[in-house]
């Protein structure tokens, strides 16, 4: 009898001890801190369609857990191993691994920023609309080409860049492709109020054609406040159908954005952005027009100018006129400081 006593004296010694050690290991692993220990917040992206190995793999090397065995049986045992989503995460510091999968699990991802701002052509917009995200440009590229495909707004391979209004907006990484494209065309829906279609109708343009002309005015006003008196003149010069003769246009033809001067070869060029050559506006913007340009030339400044030249003081501005015999007088005296500055150039670089 004394024998059993002690036997079972010894099994709960050890039982006892077991359920101890277990329930000390196990509130360790749900209790303990365990993410990112005394660094700062930090978020964590998890890519569609990547295996648990390659999250424990993203988390041990860029050092958001410490030790990577307790949260990986954690892990295995809420299931999390089996359900992975995608997203981008922010792990706090401190966190508990019990925290963290909560937010890893429950898919409590936090939203990303997609900003452009000055952009010239699609993929290059593409690429800075998906670098955030969870997409690649190709899948985004996908989803514009069936929107031009089905959209009764206008919208084209040419002009489709007008549907775009540099700004930052803020979308879950996980976000589809043609959700993104349907949440950036009623951001553009929301852009054009009664107010601004109303100014669009004055200008006797489309609103897709107001921003193709914007593209063009903010490529000349280097001083946003002379942009309402270029889009005045450019509006005169469509209203008498005479070629806007626009340099950027060119340069956008030419596909050589370092070309700093056009010359009467580059005039030739066949194509439909070639203003010189063919009366009217090109078929889509040449950049993604500022949503300040797209107002100057809904607040156009009326004016009788048809031409322009660059100042001869350098100082970015333009000369503006009414005739031709006007503007070639401002040209003259253009050419004639550009000469001037030239030769200085030369001539101090002689001396050195």
């Amino acid at each position: 009898m004394q024998e059993v006593n002690k036997g079972k004296l010894a099994f709960y010694l050890i039982a006892s001890t077991l359920l101890i050690t277990f329930v000390f290991y196990g509130y360790q692993i749900c209790f303990t801190p365990n993410i990112l220990l005394e660094l700062e917040d930090q978020p964590f992206i998890i890519r569609p369609g990547v295996t648990f190995r390659q999250v424990q793999e993203d988390l041990g090397n860029n050092g958001f857990v410490n030790d990577m065995v307790s949260f990986s049986f954690l892990a295995r045992l809420a299931g999390y191993d089996k359900a992975i989503l995608p997203g981008k995460f922010l792990l706090r510091r401190n966190m508990t691994n019990l925290q963290a999968l909560k937010v890893l699990k429950t898919g409590r991802h936090e939203p990303v920023k997609i900003i452009f701002s000055y952009v010239r052509l699609r993929q290059e917009l593409v690429d800075k609309l998906t670098k955030n995200v969870g997409m690649t440009p190709n899948e985004f590229n996908e989803a514009l080409d069936k929107f031009i495909s089905n959209n009764s707004e206008g919208f084209n391979k040419d002009n489709i860049l007008c549907m775009f209004l540099p700004n930052t907006y803020e979308v879950y990484f996980d976000i589809l492709p043609e959700d993104l494209v349907t949440k950036l065309n009623a951001e553009y829906k929301k852009f054009w109020n009664e107010d601004r279609i109303s100014k669009a109708k004055s200008t006797g343009l489309s609103l897709i054609q107001v921003s193709i002309l914007a593209s063009i005015v903010q490529a000349e006003s280097v001083k946003q406040e002379e942009a309402p008196v270029i889009a005045g003149l450019y509006l005169n010069r469509l209203k008498k159908k005479i070629a806007l003769q626009a340099d950027p246009t060119l340069i956008y033809a030419v596909g050589d954005f370092t070309l700093k001067r056009v010359l009467n070869g580059h005039k030739q060029i066949n194509s439909p952005y070639n203003t010189y050559k063919y009366p009217g506006l090109p078929p889509g913007p040449i950049n993604v027009p500022q949503i300040a340009s797209i107002d100057a030339v809904l607040n156009y400044q009326p004016n009788d100018y048809y031409y322009m030249c660059a100042k001869e003081d350098f100082s970015g501005y333009h000369n503006f006129a009414k005739n031709l015999e006007d503007h070639n007088r401002n040209a003259r005296k253009y050419q004639k400081a550009l000469t001037a500055e030239m030769e200085k150039a030369a001539q101090n670089k002689k001396s050195k």
